[in-house]
């Protein structure tokens, strides 16, 4: 039994033990353990055998025992109970429909029903307002979402980390392909879809059924089908015929505004001959929002970053030592990477003082004699404080390779004080990037009122750089203000915001979204190589 399907009973397991109304703490530490075995290179069911798989973080006696019984068996005893008994089927529809998990199962158990066909018949008969609570209000909302025939979307937009893996492990176990909105790599997703080719279609949407990640599937026809999650997160198929593949795969990446623009498409088995028939050029996926006019860029790819630029450390509130994230860095083929802790006005994590950086070089010395070529530069992600002055003394920011300026505390400021606190901050002679210049956080908190047409214009007059930064709910700068940023004359940088060496592969959700904002290596300061990038000094 592979780390992934280790990870999913797991998952599933925390799913339903909430469900249940268990001890939360328990099915957080069942989440955390499947986290920690998909991140771990080394086989899990080995580890088990061999008595070894506490030697993991977070792999407790409990966990070790259900772990022991899934490797033994292929299965966890009490996650089947439980799964017999709350009918997760349903509680994904219910999620769906909007229902919470805990009305969907006194639903299920009111009407004696255990599968969405079930509950539909019940609904169709009249039977939901025999259940306390529903009235013909709640009847009537019901009713209506199970016969809606609109697109399915879920409840909220997934953050790309998370729709990417859901998709990606269902298009692997289907042999086809991502498309929709992961495919565009959006920074949150509400259409996820997959795309296969079959002859005959049959048999790829009885795996579709029957994979893990599906509970309940809620529409059907010849070749296509919607299933949901146990979390209500609802997942098209399209099993396309061989021949037609390329045009089905077009269709279910683009924007709906996008395909219309290219509608009719013509049949085609790769995308590269849709695109050739139409008469036009290759597009990205990550391009695909609006209809495409004129000549199209070539886009920065992974494979042109030679660094990572922001990386968090345990000197303030990473898991990895200098030496780790370096070791890391180096593995991934990377010639730099800035170690830039927080500085203490952050305030919710440990923030390091003046001693404490000049401390931390020692150990930047170290890790650099063990590990040269690989350069670990000296760096600090510095917070901006409310009047603009930086949290640590020019004298300090002077001795370091690579600053960063961040905001994070006061970020309900008016537009004219939070503008002016980031441009004084950028005229910092020692400021190299605006970390996550908007301060969002995707489905959580919007962006901070700044003018960023004043940032673009001060950030190009300095020098100055502005973040895409790759942590998941961030994605800041987002795409579309990537394209303004480029067109204003200023130049990107393609960091991760790494807290852990797992979080390097971060890169791959910074350069995509710099891609949806046009960027070439042109464009991206750290394609350039260590001495060009040290060089790149802002004008006097």
């Amino acid at each position: 039994m592979d780390n992934r399907r280790i990870a999913e009973r797991l998952d599933a397991f925390a799913t339903l033990l909430e469900l249940a109304e268990a001890n939360p703490y328990m099915a957080r530490a069942y989440r955390r353990a499947a986290e920690t075995i998909r991140a771990t290179p080394l086989a899990v069911d080995e580890l088990v055998r061999g008595g070894r798989v506490r030697e993991l973080r977070g792999i407790g006696p409990g966990i070790e025992t259900r772990l022991s019984e899934l490797v033994e068996t292929g299965a966890i005893a009490e996650l089947a109970e439980l799964e017999r008994e709350l009918a997760p089927a349903l509680v994904g529809l219910g999620r769906y429909l909007g229902l919470s998990a805990k009305r969907s199962v006194e639903i299920a158990r009111a009407l004696d029903v255990h599968t969405p066909d079930e509950l539909r018949e019940a609904a169709a008969a009249g039977r939901l307002q025999t259940v306390g609570g529903i009235g013909p209000k709640t009847e009537a909302r019901i009713l209506e979402a199970l016969a809606r025939e609109a697109e399915p979307r879920p409840q909220r937009a997934l953050l790309l980390d998370r729709a990417r893996e859901l998709v990606g492990a269902i298009a692997n176990a289907l042999g086809g392909e991502a498309a929709g909105d992961v495919r565009r790599w959006r920074d949150s997703c509400e259409r996820l879809a997959v795309v296969c080719a079959a002859a005959d279609p049959s048999a790829a949407l009885e795996r579709f059924a029957a994979l893990p990640q599906i509970v309940a599937v809620i529409e059907q026809a010849q070749r296509r089908a919607v299933g949901v999650t146990v979390d209500g997160v609802p997942v098209e198929l399209v099993v396309a015929a061989p021949r037609a593949l390329g045009t089905a795969l077009v269709r279910a990446t683009g924007s709906p505004a996008y395909v219309a623009a290219l509608e009719p498409l013509p049949e085609a088995a790769d995308e590269a001959a849709v695109y050739r028939a139409l008469g036009l050029p290759w597009c990205p996926p990550e391009l695909r929002e609006e209809p495409v006019r004129g000549e199209l860029p070539d886009l920065v790819d992974e494979a042109r970053i030679r660094g990572d630029l922001h990386c968090h450390t345990t000197w303030s509130d990473g898991r990895a030592s200098v030496e780790e994230m370096g070791r890391a860095a180096r593995a991934r083929g990377y010639d730099y990477v800035a170690i830039c802790d927080h500085t203490p006005a952050v305030g919710a994590v440990r923030g390091l003082t003046a001693d404490d950086v000049r401390r931390q070089a020692q150990e930047i010395a170290a890790a650099n004699e063990l590990l040269a070529p690989l350069r670990i530069l000296r760096g600090i992600e510095c917070d901006i404080l409310p009047d603009g002055r930086l949290d640590l003394p020019d004298e300090v920011l002077a001795e370091l390779d690579w600053v960063q300026a961040s905001v994070h505390g006061g970020q309900r400021m008016p537009q004219p004080e939070m503008t002016k606190r980031v441009e004084e901050a950028l005229r910092n002679p020692y400021v190299r990037c605006l970390s996550h210049p908007t301060g969002r956080i995707i489905n959580r908190r919007p962006e901070n009122a700044l003018d960023l047409e004043r940032v673009f214009e001060v950030a190009r007059e300095t020098g100055v750089a502005l973040e895409v930064n790759g942590l998941s709910p961030r994605l800041d700068l987002r795409g579309e203000h990537v394209r303004d940023a480029l067109r204003a004359g200023v130049r990107i940088v393609c960091s991760t915001d790494a807290h852990s060496t797992r979080g390097l592969g971060n890169m791959a959700l910074s350069v995509h979204t710099a891609r949806r904002g046009w960027a070439t290596p042109a464009d991206v300061l750290n394609t350039r190589p260590l001495r060009a990038l040290l060089d790149a000094r802002r004008p006097s």
